[in-house]
């Protein structure tokens, strides 16, 4: 058996864009050998559809579309995941097509609600998985979740069913996984052990075969895997990029793993925002994208993704300097767009910012200077960037990170302006590993951006250490109070002081009203802020 793996790259709501990219894949395989071909979960419409399946049209098309590219197919099946309507429900389903026609459909029994996931809210479940007949053979069909509720998995608990417990027993001679499965630090590994486990217990050989590509805040990484029970990984898909593969399972030899398979570390953060980034600006419709260049390290980073992501070409720096700003900082800016090759412009903002502390002059003589006078250098930062957006028709990126977003270290309407927010998922020590790896072979990013003492420069000699604890407590209190849930009295017991603990989660609590407006930020981590954390902006639980 040659099984043809099809690890696209689909548009949410782009049916026509999706089929041809489908039918492409299918006869690109075909004439490599396949005697079937797989394709991710969904494929006909994208992941997630979200609240597209309310539409009163968006299935009905859908299907059209399927039966349209089930006509095309021939002889050899096209094993596609797609939307359905049976008896008015919609269900997640795999589409077996072939010889011109939908064969049979297979539908998702397992629905994830938890983290980024919300498909109760779309689809009805199945009641048992599908196994189809053909050429003598059983062929299990599972979608993402159905493998996930395995005995030794935590998503055990959250369902009264295990698909696989009734798979296992079937004698199947294939286990088919059509997943749409986003990425997140940890992630390959964490499904290579799933997958395994899957071929353990069919006794069989399963083909998961997962989408690629950036969809809002997600990114999915593809990672296509053969697993035999006994031979183990028999064949591996790029990682972070689309890619057709035929997989000869009857080969006493395994398939050679493809050498960009399965990066870890920095490696898979740098490729997952490359990809998240370059997909969000071009399935928009953005050809360009535009950022403001600090001299500091988060701007470096994300103007050096960016520049691999775009092309150096189609990114715009500007340095917005004040009477605040040191001369260092300007020379990091400017040289950081001569290594990176992009087009850079420097714009003052000291008469921007005295034109409006002169017009509020008369309503705030009265009162101290404070931090309202360091933001209108932020916003007018962000008045400057965002009429700079518009008039070149370019995606305005912003670059707080984490850590600042948590604590609400950021300015509403000043360096928070922007259509798509990098790196706002990567802790700062993160963000600092990060420039280091993308330094690697040659020196992209200024050595004085990563040495100095990161500051706001928002007033003279400012320090994010005079606001901040050092980055590496702030980091370990935000990942056990964002992401682990921990309350301060498990934080503190975990060896950081009460009085830090109390400060940074009094922060993170009354700056949920920002992060509600913010930008939507690329997804690395297993909690981001956005669509995976959905906390009241107005709620007075302590803990």
């Amino acid at each position: 058996m040659k099984i043809g793996i099809a690890q696209i790259n689909p548009t949410v709501g782009d049916l026509s864009g999706n089929s041809a990219r489908l039918l492409e894949a299918y006869n690109e395989l075909v004439d490599a050998g396949a005697d079937l071909i797989l394709a991710p979960e969904l494929a006909t419409c994208g992941y997630p559809p979200r609240d597209l399946l309310f539409k009163s049209r968006f299935v009905r098309d859908t299907e059209d579309a399927l039966h349209a590219l089930a006509a095309k197919t021939g002889t050899i099946p096209l094993v596609t995941g797609t939307v359905i309507n049976q008896d008015g429900a919609s269900y997640n389903a795999a589409a077996w097509c072939e010889n011109g026609a939908i064969q049979t459909i297979g539908r998702k029994c397992l629905l994830p609600t938890y983290d980024v996931f919300d498909e109760t809210r779309y689809f009805k479940p199945a009641a048992a998985p599908c196994i189809h007949q053909w050429k003598g053979l059983k062929i299990g069909l599972t979608i993402c979740e159905d493998i996930w509720a395995q005995s030794d998995q935590p998503a055990k608990a959250r369902y009264p069913a295990d698909p696989l417990k009734e798979l296992a027993g079937a004698n199947l001679d294939y286990l088919l996984n059509l997943s749409a499965s986003p990425w997140q630090s940890g992630k390959a590994g964490q499904r290579e052990a799933l997958v395994r486990a899957a071929a353990e217990r069919c006794n069989c050989p399963v083909i998961y075969c997962n989408t690629v590509g950036g969809n809002d805040e997600l990114i999915f990484d593809g990672g296509s895997i053969v697993h035999h029970p006994q031979r183990g990984i028999l064949a591996g898909l790029a990682s972070f990029q689309p890619e057709n593969a035929v997989v000869d399972l009857s080969l006493a030899e395994a398939t050679p793993i493809s050498p960009y398979y399965n990066p870890v570390g920095m490696a898979a953060i740098h490729q997952a925002l490359v990809l998240g980034l370059r997909d969000y600006a071009c399935k928009c419709g953005f050809q360009r994208v535009l950022l403001g260049l600090s001299g500091g390290i988060d701007s470096a980073v994300v103007c050096a993704l960016a520049a691999e992501a775009m092309g150096p070409e189609n990114v715009i720096g500007i340095a917005l300097p004040s009477a605040i700003s040191s001369e260092h900082s300007r020379r990091d800016a400017a040289d950081l767009a001569q290594r990176l090759g992009i087009q850079f412009h420097e714009i003052p903002i000291s008469e921007t910012v005295a034109a409006a502390e002169h017009a509020l002059q008369p309503l705030f003589k009265d009162l101290p200077a404070d931090v309202t006078e360091e933001n209108l250098q932020a916003r007018a930062r962000g008045l400057l960037l965002m009429a700079l957006s518009n008039k070149y028709g370019a995606l305005l990126l912003t670059t707080g990170n984490k850590s600042e977003i948590a604590v609400g270290y950021c300015t509403l309407y000043g360096d928070m302006c922007g259509g798509l927010a990098v790196i706002s998922d990567l802790p700062k020590m993160k963000v600092y590993a990060l420039a280091r790896h993308l330094n690697a072979e040659h020196e992209m990013i200024p050595l004085n951006t990563i040495e100095k003492p990161p500051s706001a420069e928002l007033r003279p000699d400012q320090a994010d250490s005079d606001s901040l604890p050092p980055y590496p407590i702030l980091d370990g209190i935000l990942q056990l109070y964002v992401e682990e849930g921990r309350s301060r009295s498990e934080i503190t017991a975990a060896g950081y002081q009460s009085e830090i603990v109390d400060a940074i989660v009094r922060l993170v609590d009354l700056n949920e009203y920002k992060r509600k407006q913010a930008a939507p930020g690329l997804k690395t981590s297993p909690l981001a802020f956005g669509v995976g954390r959905r906390i009241p902006i107005v709620q007075k639980y302590v803990n």
